[in-house]
């Protein structure tokens, strides 16, 4: 079978791939193990060098890589090009910092001496989705290969081009044959490769109904997984918030990537003092946004990836009104070529309705009052979903208090959440498990082994068991 690469914003078939066969997908498997065995070997040194010149290509290629993202999910071409800016941070990142964070660590014990050694696993398996088609492949590349791994990715089928160019990017870049390998193949492909031994881990950001299959996969396999998830971000606005602030900067949160990204603010709560207000001024600069042609330096609100992405967005949409909520703005596909939905705001919302309850792909705000603060961050809480949150008040101390109550994997105050090189990201309950990016998550696919050496020097410890 072929696998199509499609431009949202004009319908087009712009790209054919085959898809690998049994024999091809069994000798990437293969070259991915050879690989391993001289790629643990090599230097922090010279995996950091390799690494900057991947960086340096990302660099260079900013301006055709962004605009091969926009042809074929529907990026606008500033964020795509940004994109592929943030990939080559995060390169340099992990090559500056992974020597440190993997150095052993010496523990005091009984023994003459004991530490703690980090070796790579050998090779993982990454699953990737289309709405961030570099940057997601290069959160868990980039610390993966730092810390010694070998890497296979099998990426969304809707952007082949993409998964090629990222594979062109370690090529060109001078990483030995098959330490990182592009598998164009279907997503029944995923449960053999998890079975195979010469997989030692996988990774996956998608959907929790994806989620929940790959981990029974790799459960079933005894493989080590990191699953990054869906959200249902809360923005929680209080009183005392600066509201002019919080509407600006919200309109952007919720409509970044034309609202496809799981962490995108999509449950706006706000304290019944002031939600007035923000609603006024929220819709306000929700309407200004620019949607267009996602090539056009101006647009800031693209096409949604696929149709089949905007009839759930409306579906969501059209059953939250019959269930009362109303639509302060937008709320309509529009009649243009292309996967086009108007950026919208709903008002009235209850933790009833699917725009509260569930996960919203698109460019999709629901407002929801609360009587006071105990309230929204009770409505905070009331999901599934424990990715990301934004809370905005002008009392900070009473923030970060308020931050320790939100179950979520990151919560920013007075500003719009995002993923950084520097800092841990991922979530709790069906938001996934497990940290990509910092130091944290270089370690999730490492052996973290004790290593003991005698004879022993003093009397040990009380046994525990």
């Amino acid at each position: 079978m072929a696998m199509q690469s499609i431009n949202p914003a004009t319908e087009e078939v712009v790209a054919s791939f085959p898809e690998l066969t049994p024999p091809q997908i069994d000798l990437a498997l293969g070259k991915a193990a050879t690989a391993f065995e001289g790629w643990r070997r090599t230097s922090f040194r010279e995996r950091g060098r390799l690494m900057r010149k991947a960086a340096s290509y990302l660099r260079q290629n900013r301006s055709s890589l962004g605009k091969l993202i926009t042809v074929e999910m529907g990026k606008p071409i500033l964020e795509a090009e940004a994109e592929v800016e943030k990939c080559a941070w995060n390169c340099d990142f992990y090559a500056e910092h992974a020597r440190r964070f993997l150095a052993s660590k010496r523990v005091r014990s009984g023994a003459q001496l004991s530490y703690v050694a980090f070796d790579p696993l050998g090779v993982i398996l990454a699953v990737m989705p289309w709405n961030f088609p570099f940057w997601q492949v290069f959160r868990f590349a980039a610390p993966a290969l730092m810390a010694g791994n070998t890497c296979l990715l099998k990426h969304a089928s809707n952007v082949p081009q993409c998964s090629l160019a990222i594979q062109e990017v370690f090529r060109a870049a001078g990483f030995p044959t098959g330490v990182f390998q592009s598998l164009l193949v279907p997503s029944s492909a995923v449960e053999p490769l998890i079975r195979d031994d010469r997989v030692r881990a996988v990774t996956l950001t998608g959907s929790d109904v994806t989620g929940s299959k790959v981990a029974e996969a790799s459960g079933r396999n005894l493989k080590k997984t990191v699953l990054e998830l869906g959200g249902a971000d809360p923005f929680i606005v209080l009183a005392d918030a600066d509201l002019k602030l919080a509407a600006e900067v919200g309109a952007r949160a919720r409509n970044q990537n034309t609202g496809q990204s799981c962490i995108a603010a999509k449950r706006f709560i706000l304290v019944e003092a002031v939600a007035d207000r923000f609603q006024e001024l929220f819709a306000a600069a929700v309407s200004r946004l620019r949607v267009g042609d996602p090539m056009d330096r101006a647009t800031q609100v693209g096409p949604l990836a696929r149709p089949d992405l905007r009839e759930a967005l409306e579906q969501q949409v059209a059953e939250s009104v019959r269930q009362g909520a109303s639509v302060a703005t937008g709320g309509h596909r529009l009649e243009r070529r292309g996967f086009f939905y108007a950026p919208t705001v709903l008002a009235g919302v209850t933790p009833a309705m699917p725009v509260f309850r569930e996960e919203t792909f698109g460019p999709v705000a629901a407002l929801v009052r609360a009587r006071d603060v105990e309230e929204a961050i009770a409505l905070a809480n009331d999901s599934e979903f424990g990715l990301g949150a934004s809370l905005w008040t002008a009392d900070v101390e009473k923030g970060q208090a308020l931050a320790r109550e939100v179950q979520a994997g990151a919560v920013f105050i007075n500003g719009m959440v995002a993923s950084d090189p520097r800092l841990p990201f991922g979530g709790v309950k069906r938001s996934g498990y497990g940290r990509e990016l910092s130091e944290f998550g270089i370690r999730e696919f490492v052996n973290i082994k004790t290593v003991w050496v005698g004879p022993q020097s003093a009397a040990p410890a009380p046994a525990s068991e």
